[in-house]
């Protein structure tokens, strides 16, 4: 059961108005402006370095926080600068050829078909866009019928930035577990409103934003990538952090979902969204 009064006395905003921008950027409760500003503060008196040391502990907590969130294990999780980033870290670090077949949603978010396009331009792969059914869902059964061995990736959004509609997640993570494609899933608008247990779902990558339902912080987001195909990855671009420089002539990638973050990061605003996951939890 959710207790609407003490939501609404840790959103003082909702006493003044009727708040209808969730779905862009949600208004922040109270424990997670507080999360924010108390690092800030900290920061202002030690200095950024210190204050990430001291607070190592709740920093590292967060990935435990996104991975409950999501049904997955913290190392599975990457923390990242916005859902942009966590979609594109997937995204790009597939090796598409000639040939190669994306399939995606007619419902598909812009940024993401974008970026099907560059890659198709620079590669020579292809996209296959799936028809919808009567209500506007993608049709399980044409993504059945327009799978075959040039299918490299099923890439679809959960729920489309307008609109209402809710794609059927779980019923294509099933198609793609069948036939061992890896399945993308842009869970932005999902996160935070609907229950998310990427077992159950069958994807092997889903991005996320802390702005939306979560109610989180702008400039924050998050990346979960299955555990089996992680090894399988190399991230389009990296730095000593996700892959420590071991010799002079060699680097070696982090065993787990981290390779896709970089060293620096905004911590208070990482405190932010760890905050706003266990209130949302």
């Amino acid at each position: 059961m959710i207790d609407l009064d003490r939501i609404r006395a840790d959103t003082p905003a909702a006493s003044r108005l009727a708040y209808l921008h969730n779905a862009g950027a949600a208004l922040m409760p109270a424990p997670v402006v507080a999360a924010i500003k108390r690092h800030i503060d900290l920061e202002s008196e030690i200095g950024g370095y210190a204050a990430a040391d001291r607070e190592s502990d709740r920093l590292d907590a967060v990935y435990g926080s996104v991975a409950r969130l999501l049904n997955a294990a913290p190392d599975e999780i990457a923390l990242v600068e916005n859902a942009t980033v966590a979609w594109q870290m997937a995204f790009y670090a597939l090796p598409f050829r000639k040939g190669d077949r994306i399939l995606t949603a007619e419902a598909e978010y812009a940024a993401n078909y974008v970026a099907f396009l560059q890659v198709a331009k620079r590669t020579g792969a292809t996209i296959g866009v799936v028809p919808s059914d009567a209500s506007g869902e993608l049709d399980v059964h044409a993504l059945e019928g327009m799978i075959d061995e040039r299918t490299k990736l099923i890439a679809i959004t959960w729920v489309p930035t307008n609109g209402g509609l809710v794609n059927p997640a779980a019923a294509i993570g099933k198609i793609a577990r069948a036939h061992g494609i890896p399945y993308l899933l842009d869970a932005c608008q999902a996160v935070g409103q609907m229950a998310v247990d990427v077992d159950a779902i069958g994807c092997d990558m889903l991005s996320a934003t802390g702005r939306k339902f979560l109610r989180g912080p702008r400039g924050t987001g998050f990346l979960y990538v299955r555990r089996a195909l992680l090894q399988q990855l190399e991230p389009p671009m990296i730095d000593h952090f996700a892959a420590p420089w071991v010799s002079r002539d060699e680097y070696r990638l982090r065993e787990d979902a981290r390779r896709f973050e970089t060293w620096e990061n905004n911590y208070a605003t990482r405190l932010g969204l760890g905050a706003a996951v266990d209130y949302a939890l």
